[in-house]
């Protein structure tokens, strides 16, 4: 896995030396947009203890809410691969979007249409100002990975941070199984 760029589809996979960083430890974020002034995504692998019902008694779905990042938590954001049943969707990239009509979805999640391959929904976002991320990366914070998954949506959340260290080699494959808490090792 060679050292890539940041692109809006690419994954962000957080450093295992970033321990201390309660916001991005062990997490990978979906970079949604890249551009000279601001990058935002989205982290993949941290479910809350919310779904869709709770935000919204009126719905019935059962849908896990991720943490997307430490940026405006009491927003609602969602990440899909159905732009034909969600107008006004954003391509993010190889057939995965970005948002959309509310209207639309809640009308899809109100006739049981979607499930859980189809979409994730996000409270808050991670987002970089101009030149942060780059900095965070020469920091040796994070590297980028290909979204190399079948389905980004059906993947294991517990395991998600493990694999893409394993993949890239080396001596990520020390950091894949050392405990999350090293008080317990």
């Amino acid at each position: 896995m060679a050292n890539m760029k940041p692109n809006k589809g690419k994954l962000l996979i957080a450093e295992p030396t970033i321990l201390n960083d309660s916001s991005f430890n062990r997490t990978i974020v979906l970079l949604t947009e890249h551009t000279e002034n601001n990058s935002v995504g989205f982290i993949l692998n941290r479910p809350l203890d919310f779904t869709v019902n709770d935000i919204f008694p009126d719905i019935d779905c059962h849908f896990k809410i991720y943490q997307g990042g430490p940026v405006e938590q009491d927003n609602l954001y969602f990440v899909h691969k159905i732009p034909q049943l969600l107008p006004n969707s954003i391509e993010v990239a190889n057939g995965i979007f970005w948002g959309g009509s509310f209207k639309s979805l809640r009308d899809l999640l109100k006739n049981k249409i979607l499930n859980t391959s189809d979409i994730r929904f996000f409270l808050g976002y991670s987002g970089w100002d101009r030149q942060q991320l780059e900095e965070e990366m020469n920091e040796k914070s994070w590297f980028v990975g290909e979204n190399d998954f079948e389905n980004i949506f059906s993947t294991d959340d517990k395991s998600l941070w493990k694999n893409k260290l394993l993949q890239k080699g080396g001596a990520y494959k020390l950091w894949a199984n050392a405990p999350s808490n090293f008080n317990l090792n």
